[in-house]
């Protein structure tokens, strides 16, 4: 079927397995982010709006014109279990993206989540749906729904590049994406991370205070 002018739709991409996705269950953002770097974070602005909702799955992306959601229907159409909605609208901050409908229906269809650098709404129905929904703040404003769009293709989303089928990671403190091709490595570094991290609070508690390794990097830049 030929596609309206202007619009993009990619069903054919790569995805790691459901297992490697599984990995990261229960993985703060805080050590993934660490792994890839220490600057793998989508902007701070993108938070829960319900709170206690974390989302784990792989990437569906969307970019759409800001003030127009009909591609993300369309993307709820393309994706499935275990899939996250990522929709970028180079952080428009007038309408909303994204709605209390649009979550049950994503809800129902088995999808783990959604992340938007834009706007939402119907925050009293999005609690009762309890799909996890990321994005920057909410407005009553909703969109028109015209397109054009384009699905599964690389968007840039909070300042972080999101290619279709990268592992979407997230809690309290933000949004972390993992790209698919470095998902098994950063899960080493995660738990090289943990065990560091184990042997630093012990370290805390046997000394009353700085662990070992604080005392050492003070002194070595002078400071005690």
């Amino acid at each position: 079927m030929a596609l309206p002018e202007g619009w993009t739709i990619v069903t054919d991409y790569d995805k790691p397995s459901a297992d490697v996705v599984a990995q990261f269950k229960g993985v703060e953002t805080g050590p993934v982010g660490d792994a890839l770097g220490r600057s793998a974070a989508m902007d701070a602005a993108i938070k829960p709006i319900v709170a206690g909702l974390n989302v784990l799955g792989t990437a569906v992306t969307v970019s759409t014109r800001p003030c127009d959601n009909l591609a993300c229907y369309k993307a709820l159409d393309v994706a499935g279990p275990g899939d996250v909605l990522v929709i970028a609208v180079q952080g428009y901050p007038t309408h909303s993206v994204w709605g209390d409908l649009t979550s049950e229906i994503a809800k129902t269809k088995g999808l783990a989540g959604m992340v938007t650098d834009g706007m939402v709404r119907d925050v009293m129905g999005l609690t009762e749906v309890g799909l996890p929904v990321f994005a920057r703040g909410l407005t009553p404003n909703s969109p028109q729904k015209d397109g054009p769009a384009e699905i599964n293709v690389p968007v840039v989303c909070g300042g972080i590049l999101v290619n279709p089928g990268d592992i979407v990671v997230g809690d309290t403190d933000g949004i972390v994406v993992v790209p698919k091709a470095r998902a098994e490595e950063v899960l080493e570094k995660v738990k090289a991370i943990a065990k560091k991290e184990a042997g630093i609070r012990a370290s805390i508690r046997a000394n009353g205070g700085l662990p070992d390794s604080a005392i050492q990097m003070l002194k070595d830049k002078g400071l005690m």
